[in-house]
Parts: structure tokens; C-alpha cells; sequence
């Protein structure tokens, strides 16, 4: 919904409609508060949400990811549950394929493997035979380290075989997009607002407490609660509100590609699954359509490109990247026939340094953040929506989350978060991506 009155009036502002934006939306509407949600783009998802790769895993390094990724993905699973709401524009879906993680550099399998067996999850541990049996057309040798196709090594026969795990509960959800719409949805039927086509130019302050926001068509809203979800603007909002003195941590708008290949028929929607593969350096997926989508995962070799704006992305994937990632794939896919033209999508990531999302207060009273989501933005974000409106009520209640991290008791899944590892506080964690 929208309006054209000059100054509005909610108990929370949410500034960002992708996925995250929405999710929390949703919860602060189901809590009683009133909610309007800005956001410059036409419609919910239409920014990172609409690139991402919308896969549904739960193997990080640290459980408390983990835990976060598994009651989120319980809520994927049923879809409509969650929502208590069946959208008109049709609902997003949940399509079961498993989840396979191949060893690699970086990537401590003997930890994650712990980490969801903590958890319950049920984990089959595979040797290079047992990928291959269960999956005939992956090649389980191993050409770590990842290499560009100009070194040698990139072309050198595999130097044994890998090992990996698999879940059998991962999978990805059909449409990213609408499933933000979703979320946008149920929130409106719970009385949520959203203002589109609107960007934030200003955040207003009175005292020591944010007091709302100005839009760049010259209205107001104002709202004791501000919730920062703008994604990769994430951090043009957080110098508006002067509130990045005391993070330890920073964020950055970092350029993604994900490019698209036919798949063969040893590896399509029927047989094939959501790969992790650090031993090359992707990750990939079925898709329909008869494709499958392929990303990277930052390997040591691979330029990173930060972005000093969002809008500086490129439109469509670069040659460059669609040679490596399509013969990357290749050395995993033998079968795999990559077209002449380069297909796929350009997205931008909202990157912390360790990875780790920020999920926290700030040092404005009422000015929240739920940003620096390093891609791991849309697994998570079902139940992100619940631990924002969850802290956002104990630190307006008088909670010290600094000194005193709210810990939330998932209904799920009955795992604890605590929402204190991803203070924006916290020194950085010993990892990179995943790994």
C-alpha cells in the first residue's frame, strides 16, 4: 500500500523490501506494532532478493548459524504455515533436491558435519565412490587447489578423490522474488505499509533516539524504531544515522555473478542436488528449465569486486566469468555441453568481513540493523524476521544486549540462537564465506 501525505506516522520503520526487510516486517506487524516499510525499488525483492540463488542449507562453520539456517529452513518447508497467509500472486515453493558439500580448502567438514549433528540433522558422510554412485554424473576427483583457466594447474589430472556429506532436508525455494512478495503480503495483511519507488535521503534524530526518516520526494515518517535492511545501501543508511563509531565490524556492497548452463541429463532437476564444490571453487544447483545455476565461492585466485555504490554493478555476467565458472563446472560435470553465449544474473552482496551477518541495536537508541547478510540473506531470512522483532522488544523493554545477548528458543526446531553472535561488536570471526 502507499500514500501521498506529506508525513506519516508507525511505531517502526523498516527501511528495505527484500527478503530480510519483509521477513521483519511481517514479525513486528504479528507483535502489535503498526510498520511501514520503504523502499526505493517498484516492489518487494526487486533488489539482491530477485539475484539470489535461494538455496536452502544448513552447514556453516559456527552452530549458531547453523541453528538460525535449520529453524529458517523448517518455515521454507511450510511455506503457508509460516506466512498464515496464501498470497494471491501466487505462493513461492520448496522444491526437496539434498545438499551435498565436497571437501576443499577452508572448509572443516568434520566441523560442519558436528555442527548439524548437534542440531539433528541427518548427515551421510560419502567417500569418492559413494558420490559417484549416488550421484553418476559428478567426477569426485579432486584439482584442488581452485585455479583460473590460464594456470596449468586449472587442466591437471585429478590427484585422488574427494570425500564429502549430504543432507537429505536441503533443497531451494522455486522463486526468490515472489517469495519476498510473500512475506510482503502476509505483513500487509497484518497491517503493515509499504511505501515503493521511495528512497531514504535522510534519517532524523532528536536527542539521542532516531525519530524517523525523510524520503526523497520531501515526506516524512516518523517512527520511534528504525530498522536498517537496505541491503548493499545498508551502509549510506548507517552514516545518515552517525551510528558506525563503535562497530567493530564494517559492510560493504560487493559485485555477484551467477551464471546458467543447460544441464545434462546426468545432472537435472530429477537426480541432480545443491552442490558446495570448494575443491574447484562453485557452487551450484538445478534449476528449472533444464538449467543449472553456478556461483562462486571467493576462491583465494578469484578477483573480489567492491562496489562504492550498488548501481556501479554491471548489467550482465562478464565473459570472464562465465569462462571460468562454466569450465569449473565442467571439471565437476563431465557431461556438461557449455553454450557459445553467456547467460546469468548480476547481483550485489551486503559483505562483512568475516562473512557473518550484523543482526543487532546501535548506539542510536531505536535504530536497528539487520544487514551485512554476505549472501547467506535469504536462508536465514524467515526466522531473522523473529530474532529482529525478538531483540527489538527486550532492548526496548530495558535490555542491555551489549553486556546481556538475548538468546531466542526457536518453536521449531527447539535450537537456541543467540542473537549476540552477530553483534556488530564482536571481533572477526575465524572464518571466510563458509569456510
Amino acid at each position: 500500500m502507499t500514500t501521498d501525505t506529506d508525513s506519516l506516522a508507525c511505531d517502526a520503520i523498516v527501511v528495505g523490501a527484500g527478503v530480510i526487510g519483509c521477513a521483519i516486517a511481517l514479525e513486528l506487524a504479528r507483535g502489535g506494532r503498526s510498520v511501514i516499510v520503504v523502499d526505493s525499488k517498484g516492489g518487494p525483492g526487486h533488489g539482491s532478493t530477485s539475484a539470489s540463488s535461494a538455496i536452502i542449507r544448513f552447514h556453516y562453520m559456527h552452530l549458531t548459524e547453523s541453528a538460525l539456517a535449520w529453524e529458517a529452513g523448517h518455515r521454507y518447508m511450510q511455506w503457508e504455515r509460516h506466512l498464515g497467509a496464501v498470497d494471491p500472486a501466487g505462493m513461492a515453493q520448496f522444491i526437496q533436491t539434498g545438499g551435498m558439500v565436497l571437501e576443499g580448502g577452508g572448509y572443516d567438514l568434520e566441523r560442519m558435519v558436528s555442527n548439524l549433528r548437534t542440531l539433528g540433522v541427518d548427515v551421510r558422510e560419502l567417500s569418492g565412490p559413494e558420490i559417484a554412485e549416488m550421484y553418476p554424473g559428478v567426477d569426485p576427483g579432486k584439482y584442488s587447489p581452485p585455479a583460473l583457466p590460464d594456470d596449468d594447474h586449472f587442466w591437471a589430472d585429478a590427484d585422488g578423490e574427494l570425500v564429502a556429506f549430504h543432507v537429505e532436508a536441503c533443497g531451494q525455494m522455486d522463486d526468490p522474488q515472489l517469495a519476498a512478495n510473500n512475506l510482503a503480503y502476509a505483513a500487509s495483511v497484518n497491517g503493515a505499509q509499504f511505501l515503493f519507488n521511495r528512497s531514504v535521503s535522510d534519517v532524523i534524530i532528536e536527542g539521542a533516539r532516531v525519530a524517523g526518516v525523510e524520503l526523497s520526494d520531501g515526506s516524512r515518517v516518523v517512527a520511534p524504531i528504525v530498522v536498517n535492511a537496505a541491503g548493499p545501501w545498508s551502509s549510506q543508511l548507517n552514516r545518515m544515522a552517525d551510528v558506525l563509531s563503535d562497530f567493530t565490524m564494517t559492510t560493504r556492497p560487493m559485485e555477484q555473478e551467477v551464471i546458467s548452463v543447460p544441464a545434462p541429463e546426468s545432472f537435472n532437476l530429477s537426480n541432480g542436488t545443491v552442490i558446495t564444490d570448494p575443491d574447484v571453487g562453485t557452487y551450484f544447483r538445478p534449476h528449472q528449465g533444464g538449467t543449472i545455476i553456478v556461483g562462486g565461492l571467493e576462491a583465494d585466485c578469484d578477483p573480489v569486486v567492491f562496489l562504492d555504490k550498488p548501481e556501479d554493478a554491471i548489467e550482465s555476467v562478464s565473459a570472464e566469468t562465465w569462462n571460468v565458472q562454466s569450465l569449473r563446472l565442467a571439471r565437476r560435470i563431465p557431461d556438461l555441453v557449455i553454450p557459445g553465449r553467456p547467460s546469468g544474473i548480476v547481483g550485489v552482496y551486503d559483505v562483512t568481513e568475516d562473512w557473518i551477518p550484523i543482526y543487532d541495536r546501535t548506539s542510536l537508541d531505536g535504530f536497528y540493523v539487520a544487514i551485512g547478510t554476505s549472501g547467506h540473506a535469504f536462508k536465514q531470512a524467515p526466522y531473522v524476521g523473529v530474532l529482529m522483532a525478538l531483540l527489538i522488544d527486550e532492548v526496548e523493554g530495558g535490555r542491555d544486549h551489549d553486556h546481556d545477548p538475548v538468546v531466542a528458543v526457536a518453536p521449531w526446531t527447539g535450537v537456541e540462537v543467540n542473537i549476540g553472535h552477530f553483534s556488530r561488536l564482536r571481533d572477526v570471526q575465524p572464518q571466510r564465506g563458509m569456510g
